[in-house]
C-alpha cells in the first residue's frame, strides 16, 4: 500500500511572515518549484496571512493552505481564537492539531487536541495531527507510550471516515528547531509504531492510505535521506519553509 501513498510536503511558518511577506514569498516559490502532481505541498502560515497566502496563490492549484491552530467552538465570546468555520471561509483546507508548541507552550492536552481536530473535521478541513516525545521521554524508553497515547485521542474523538483522512505528523520534541534531528531508522521505527496503531483502530487497507510525516530539523540537505525512509510519506518542515528557494527544494525532494 506504501506506493499510493502521496508524498506530502508541508511548511510550518509559526509566528513569522506577515501578509506583505507572504506575497513577496510566494512570488518567489512559485517561480522555484513548478508543480507536479505526484505530491501534495501545503503551507501553515500565520492566521493573518492565510488570506494574503490564498491570494498570491490564485494560479497555483497544486499549493494548499491551512492554518496553525483552530478553536473547538464554531463561534462565541473566545477572544483571540479562531474557529475551523472561519478558516474554511477564508479559504484554508488543512490545520495543525496538537503541535508540540501547541502542547507544551500553551498547555493543551491530549483532549483539547482530540477536541480541535475533530471540530476541523466537521468543518469541513483536514487536521494533520502532530505527536510527538521529549527528550526525557525518549531517554526513558517511553516513546511508543506517548505518541500512542496522543494517537488514541484524537482517533477515539474521530469518526471511522473522518479517522482514516487524517494526516498524522511525527515531531519529536528534541528535535524541533534544535538543528538535531531524528535518524532515518528513528523515524522509521516511530512510523512503524503509528502504522500498526492505525491498521488496529481503522484496518489495514485504509491505515495504507494514511500519511504519516516527518517533523524536525528537516533541511535541503537531509529531506531526501528521511523521505527514504520507511513509512515515512512527507515532512512538515518548520525553520527551513520560511526560505523560498530553500523550501522549493525541500518539496522536491525525493522525486
Amino acid at each position: 500500500m506504501a506506493a499510493v501513498r502521496k508524498p506530502v510536503i508541508a511548511g510550518n511558518w509559526k509566528m513569522h511572515m506577515g501578509p506583505v511577506a507572504t506575497g513577496e514569498f510566494f512570488a518567489a516559490f512559485a517561480r522555484a518549484y513548478q508543480p507536479d502532481a505526484g505530491r501534495t505541498i501545503i503551507f501553515f502560515p500565520p492566521a493573518i496571512s492565510v488570506t494574503a497566502a490564498r491570494e498570491a496563490l490564485r494560479a497555483r492549484g497544486d499549493i494548499a493552505i491551512g492554518v496553525q491552530n483552530t478553536y473547538w467552538q464554531p463561534k462565541g465570546a473566545f477572544t483571540g481564537e479562531v474557529s475551523a468555520p472561519m478558516a474554511r471561509e477564508a479559504g484554508a483546507t488543512y490545520v495543525l492539531a496538537g503541535h508540540s508548541e501547541r502542547r507544551h507552550v500553551f498547555g493543551e492536552t491530549d483532549q483539547d487536541v482530540a477536541r480541535k481536530a475533530r471540530a476541523a473535521f466537521d468543518a469541513g478541513l483536514t487536521a494533520v495531527v502532530c505527536v510527538g516525545e521529549t527528550l526525557d521521554e525518549r531517554r526513558a524508553g517511553r516513546v511508543d507510550e506517548v505518541i500512542l497515547r496522543q494517537l488514541d485521542a484524537v482517533l477515539e474523538a474521530l469518526t471511522p471516515e473522518q479517522a482514516a483522512d487524517v494526516l498524522v505528523a511525527y515531531e519529536p520534541v528534541w528535535a524541533i528547531g534544535t538543528g538535531v534531528n531524528a535518524t532515518p531508522e528513528d523515524a522509521a521505527a516511530a512510523h512503524g509504531t503509528l502504522r500498526r496503531r492505525l491498521a488496529e483502530r481503522l484496518g489495514g487497507a485504509r491505515a495504507g492510505l494514511v500519511p504519516i510525516l516527518y517533523g524536525g530539523s528537516v533541511k535541503p540537505d537531509n529531506a531526501g535521506t528521511l523521505l527514504a525512509a520507511t513509512d515515512v510519506d512527507g515532512l512538515l518542515v518548520g525553520g527551513a519553509s520560511l526560505d523560498p528557494a530553500g523550501f522549493a527544494l525541500i518539496a522536491a525532494s525525493g522525486a
